[in-house]
């Protein structure tokens, strides 16, 4: 488990980062987290000029010589997808004609990566024609935090450099008194992540919850496999959008006499009615997520904890440009 740095970088390092020309811009979609990573870089967010048309479309103008600069875009492709993603298209369009060295899409999440493999005929794998777009338009390299499926990797042709969220989220539980754990997969898909989660929570116990999934957006939940009652339940998933697996799961491992239950997630997608489900009394002491998606104040709720990923990020974008090692992060 690695706790990361939690002032900015000394004088002498941003020194450094002026002389090596390191370069940040933030798209529309999450700039408060680019600011934050900014501050822990020492660098500005970069001057741009990012608007709509009258017809939609998207025009991105950088307003700052970035000439064999090493240009890093920070740009979650989150809700609203299709706009979210073709601005950062365009940034990166933008700034390889404006001749930088190297262009890094920071994509703190990734959108279409639950279309990762074709489940029926007919059927588009969105998150490698994704891929596909952001070589095409001139990224050079991604950096990506938690994608639904270790696939996607591969699917791009360019480096990909692939961090977690779980060393913020574990920082963070191991300073709350939580007496008994035990970390819970809420389906049998994510138990490799639940299992690399519990061993980061000291070699906490591991419990599945057996779900059969009826229809997209759509689970039913079925039995607990492994001992819950009467300790501190911690669901770890990916992201929760609607809200639907992880709510019904902690109803059920409240039935099986889980002390109390927490939801833990790097992407908080919360597609309605997440916040209205999560909300609900007695079903969660906490929903902790991660800032790589902004939540709008009308969809946070009592329960709700926001951690920063920002300085993570900073680190991974500081190792990048120095070009120094990005796993030893996570060892």
């Amino acid at each position: 488990m690695t706790t990361f740095l939690t002032a900015a970088r000394t004088d002498q390092e941003k020194v450094s980062h002026d002389m090596h020309r390191l370069r940040l811009f933030s798209g529309t979609a999450n700039p408060a987290l680019a600011r934050e990573i900014a501050a822990y870089l020492g660098v500005p967010d970069g001057p741009r000029i990012s608007k709509r048309f009258a017809d939609g479309e998207i025009y991105v103008q950088i307003q700052e010589s970035i000439r064999g600069c090493d240009v890093f875009l920070i740009q979650p492709t989150c809700a609203p997808v299709n706009d979210n993603l073709m601005e950062l298209l365009i940034m990166v369009d933008a700034c390889r004609r404006a001749s930088a060295r190297q262009i890094t899409a920071v994509i703190p999440y990734y959108g279409y990566a639950r279309a990762d493999r074709k489940t029926t005929g007919r059927e588009s794998i969105t998150a490698k024609l994704t891929a596909n777009l952001l070589a095409k338009s001139g990224v050079d390299r991604v950096l990506a935090m938690d994608l639904h499926s270790a696939q996607i990797q591969g699917y791009f042709d360019i480096p990909c450099d692939h961090i977690y969220g779980s060393p913020v989220l574990v920082d963070y539980l191991l300073a709350q008194n939580l007496g008994e754990i035990v970390v819970v997969s809420p389906d049998a898909g994510g138990v490799a992540r639940a299992r690399a989660f519990a061993k980061q929570m000291n070699g906490a116990p591991l419990a599945i919850i057996d779900k059969r999934r009826s229809g997209h957006n759509v689970a039913e939940s079925l039995t607990v496999i492994g001992d819950v009652e009467g300790k501190t339940a911690i669901m770890i998933d990916d992201m929760i959008d609607t809200g639907g697996t992880i709510c019904s799961g902690a109803g059920l491992l409240r039935e099986q006499g889980a002390k109390q239950v927490l939801a833990c997630a790097s992407h908080a997608v919360f597609s309605p009615p997440a916040c209205k489900r999560m909300s609900a009394e007695g079903l969660f002491e906490q929903v902790v997520i991660t800032n790589s998606i902004p939540i709008a104040p009308e969809r946070s709720f009592p329960q709700l904890k926001v951690l920063s990923v920002a300085n993570m990020l900073g680190e991974t974008i500081w190792r990048i440009h120095e070009e120094s090692s990005v796993s030893s992060m996570f060892r």
